[in-house]
């Protein structure tokens, strides 16, 4: 098997909570971004972008997600202090937005599928430098109110938070499906 190949069959996501320090930051950071901005991209719209959450502004991203996840009164102080947490485990949250241009002749599945590469090019990408890394989503990233606090246009929406940083367990690999049960041929 060829070594791209093989990266691609033992990459797997290492929970978020069992990422430590160190994170890819200065040349290493750019050359994991670069990586992860080559994707497919009909009409060459970069209907993507990437926001960067390390240090102190991922817990105050946390403490104010925390507050507006407190709309909801039934939510418990356990739950409350979850969300405030949530980002406070990888050293490196990257916030992948699509960037949706209307009116384009690409369909706007096709500028968020992009994005979605993106996103999973950064799981590769920290995989092949030797980081761990997990696409998130949850309520947060279908939030208006989160979306403003993101500071989003009208047309973009998160498509996932990729928490990054060096694993601190050994993560045994998942079932996967067998390519028997999802691959056919068609035939008219």
């Amino acid at each position: 098997m060829s070594p791209a190949l093989d990266l691609l069959m033992q990459r797997h996501s290492i929970p978020s909570r069992q990422l430590g320090e160190p994170a890819p930051e200065g040349a290493g950071l750019h050359a994991l971004l670069a990586a992860a901005v080559r994707v497919p991209d009909h009409g060459k719209l970069v209907p993507f972008r990437l926001i960067e959450l390390r240090g102190e502004a991922k817990q105050d991203f946390g403490d104010r997600l925390a507050a507006i996840a407190a709309r909801n009164p039934a939510l418990s102080e356990s739950k409350r202090e979850k969300e405030r947490t949530r980002y406070a485990f990888a050293p490196l949250v990257l916030v992948v937005v699509a960037r949706v241009t209307a009116g384009s002749k690409v369909p706007p599945i096709e500028q968020e599928v992009a994005a979605g590469c993106v996103a999973y090019n950064l799981l590769l990408g920290a995989h092949a430098m030797g980081y761990g890394a997990q696409w998130l989503t949850g309520w947060a990233a279908y939030d208006a109110d989160v979306a403003s606090l993101l500071r989003l246009a009208g047309n973009e929406r998160v498509i996932g938070f990729v928490h990054v940083g060096t694993p601190q367990i050994e993560v045994p690999d998942r079932e996967r499906p067998a390519v028997e049960d999802v691959f056919s041929t068609w035939a008219p």
